[in-house]
């Protein structure tokens, strides 16, 4: 499988070699990937992609080429003893057993609780329903059943978590892709607006033949201004976690944004704006933007876009130490309303279905905010929200 799996990144044009095939097939060996496909994705790329510039087109390979079997679980089975990794717990609940569990009374409760219990706990714990572990009904931990808790570790199931203690690797947009590209781009045209400005460097064509027609055939040149795109945009990109699954269509949209406006500015986020923002996502953690710079140095007529499902915890949008990633000292609402008083327009494209809009509280609450500004991310949504931002 492995092999496959390197002919695979080698045809997609990394340069690989057998070299570092057999470096992989040593770390697995030495345990370097335990029973994890997080783990070995991290591996195989540290291992085989030695250029920053190959890291979109090996996740989409490394993506594409596992989705397309069930598991690696037969890799790491064969280098691990089962008895490793087999689940000492497998507990399904049923709903009275859902209702059952009560919630720790709110976002600052939750993370005093979790304090405490992480100074108190002195080893590993599973199927439990206090301490931070696996498979339990604990709020602490990862596999198991709780309405709301701090997902330590593991994979995203219920989607229940209000905190995720774990460092989180979000990939770049990539602005090259062109296919499915050219009607979101006929829409954004409408947006274009054109200013005459600047130095009067450019012929006047129908000026010149019609003034020296009427100078008896006399060459009378004229010249107009040059014609500037006039439109500013500044967009903001919602990256990794329930975004994941439209990934292709953001890279449609960003794609087409760079070829159809000269003055764009981009940004990266996560779920809600707070304090910082970025431009790369590897990098985020070293090379933040703090977004009050951000309102300091464009000016009011740019136009603010957000592209995101804005679907979330409320107390990423609402609560002072909401964020799932860090503690945040002022509420998402607060930031992103002083980025809506700092412009004079900003729409927010949602991917989402506007049917379900109304089912998610931090949908209804950013839309608010926006004072209904929030549009689908299809071609319809967004020639109305071309519609708006023109006016």
């Amino acid at each position: 499988m492995l092999l496959n799996f390197f002919h695979s990144v080698k045809n997609a044009g990394i340069p690989v070699s057998t070299k570092e095939l057999l470096v992989l097939l040593e770390a697995l060996q030495r345990g370097l990937a335990f029973a994890s496909v997080d783990e070995f994705y991290l591996l195989s790329r540290t291992v085989m992609v030695k250029d920053e510039k190959y890291y979109d087109r090996f996740d989409k390979i490394f993506g594409a080429y596992f989705e397309s079997i069930d598991s690696i679980d037969n890799l790491l089975s064969a280098l691990i003893p089962e008895d490793w990794i087999r689940a000492e717990f497998s507990k399904t609940l049923t709903e009275e057993e859902r209702k059952k569990i009560e919630t720790l009374g709110g976002l600052e409760a939750l993370i005093k609780t979790f304090k405490e219990r992480l100074e108190e706990q002195k080893k590993r714990h599973q199927g439990g329903n206090r301490w931070i572990g696996t498979g339990g009904t604990s709020p602490f931990g990862n596999s198991g059943e709780h309405p709301e808790g701090i997902r330590v570790g593991g994979e995203s199931r219920n989607k229940t978590a209000v905190k995720v203690w774990e460092k989180r690797q979000f990939r770049n947009l990539d602005d090259d892709v062109e296919i499915g590209t050219r009607n979101i781009k006929m829409a954004l045209r409408k947006l274009r607006k054109f200013a005459r400005s600047g130095a009067a460097d450019e012929l006047d064509l129908k000026g010149t033949i019609k003034s020296t027609a009427e100078n008896a055939g006399l060459l009378d040149i004229k010249m107009v201004p040059e014609r500037h795109n006039a439109i500013k945009v500044l967009i903001f990109f919602d990256v990794g976690g329930s975004m994941d699954p439209y990934i292709e269509l953001c890279e449609e949209l960003f794609s087409a944004c760079r070829s159809e406006f000269k003055h764009l500015e981009y940004f990266y986020f996560h779920n809600c704006v707070y304090e910082s923002v970025w431009k790369d996502n590897l990098r985020r953690g070293s090379e933040s933007i703090s977004t009050m710079d951000i309102l300091h140095k464009y000016s009011r007529d740019y136009r603010v876009v957000f592209v995101g499902d804005a679907s979330m915890s409320p107390y990423e949008v609402l609560s002072p130490f909401g964020s799932v990633e860090h503690m945040n000292e002022e509420a998402g609402i607060v930031w992103l309303q002083r980025i809506l008083d700092s412009f004079d327009k900003s729409i927010w494209l949602n991917p989402i279905d506007q049917r379900y809009w109304g089912y998610t509280q931090s949908i209804k609450v950013i839309n608010q905010a926006l004072e209904q500004h929030m549009y689908s991310l299809t071609l319809e949504g967004l020639e109305q929200s071309i519609r708006y931002l023109s006016r």
